[in-house]
């Protein structure tokens, strides 16, 4: 028996998708700040403190879990979206940037499962989003998501998002994937995630993928991601033009050199 609410959803769209969640009488999904898309009139918002799983815990316990939610870079505050008609009722939610959204059943996952920070969407209510230390020093430092990242615990639907196409492996016990650092979205929670260094001097200085991969050993479920937010940031803003930087308009050896950088028109 689940203890969170059960729900249903349907995923739209391809690059850009929205998930839309169905309600039944007094159901209730909880979202992360901005990912509204739209509800029926029925359905009612409220913003609490936290994911909205420690009702009972009083002030200070939503106040904690609010300020661990800051440490994974997400608000303090989070959207509980209720039905409060009769028959069901519907609440999309849209992904920030080009990717896909991911939905994980907690339940068929041992109850628990680690993502990236930013990676969550929305989930059933109950779903605890809490934070995950990295304990060991070098995965915290070279892992690619620092010391920490979210967890998402409990027994119902969660749905995170991440960049580019999304690929699932299933790792079997003592098998190894070697990753690279920001490709790591989420993993289950007997998956054994550490860094390793690349090795050789020409791959490390010459290489262009840094100096470690993430080390991922089963068993268990891993997703990977083929477009990170970080690698998606740093090509825009190689190719944003730089106030004072390109050269004059109007000369023929500003034309040039544009031409030369790949910027002629």
């Amino acid at each position: 028996m689940r203890t969170n609410h059960e729900i249903d959803y349907r995923i739209f769209g391809e690059e850009m998708q929205c998930v839309e969640i169905e309600l039944d009488p007094q159901e209730t999904v909880i979202a992360e700040a901005g990912a509204f898309m739209y509800k029926d009139q029925s359905i009612q918002m409220q913003t609490v403190f936290g994911d909205g799983s420690n009702d009972s815990g009083g002030f200070m316990g939503k106040l904690m879990g609010a300020g661990k939610r800051l440490l994974t870079g997400e608000s303090l505050f989070m959207t509980t979206y209720t039905q409060n008609g009769g028959g069901k009722a519907r609440v999309a939610f849209a992904s920030p940037y080009p990717g896909k959204i991911i939905p994980l059943d907690l339940q068929e996952m041992g109850g628990k499962v680690i993502c990236q920070k930013d990676a969550f969407l929305c989930a059933a209510k109950g779903v605890s989003v809490g934070i995950e230390w990295q304990r060991k020093l070098g995965t915290g430092l070279f892992g690619g998501e620092g010391f920490i990242m979210q967890k998402l615990e409990g027994d119902g639907l969660a749905f995170v998002h991440a960049g580019g196409h999304i690929i699932e492996r299933t790792l079997q016990p003592g098998e190894v994937l070697h990753i690279d650092t920001g490709c790591v979205v989420a993993y289950t929670k007997d998956i054994d995630f550490d860094i390793q260094m690349i090795g050789g001097i020409r791959n490390t200085i010459f290489g262009g993928e840094g100096v470690f991969f993430a080390v991922l050993r089963g068993p268990g479920k891993v997703w990977l991601q083929t477009l990170p937010i970080s690698r998606l940031a740093s090509r825009i803003i190689q190719y944003a033009p730089q106030t004072g930087s390109r050269r004059e308009e109007g000369g023929l050896l500003g034309g040039l050199g544009n031409l030369l950088d790949g910027d002629g028109r």
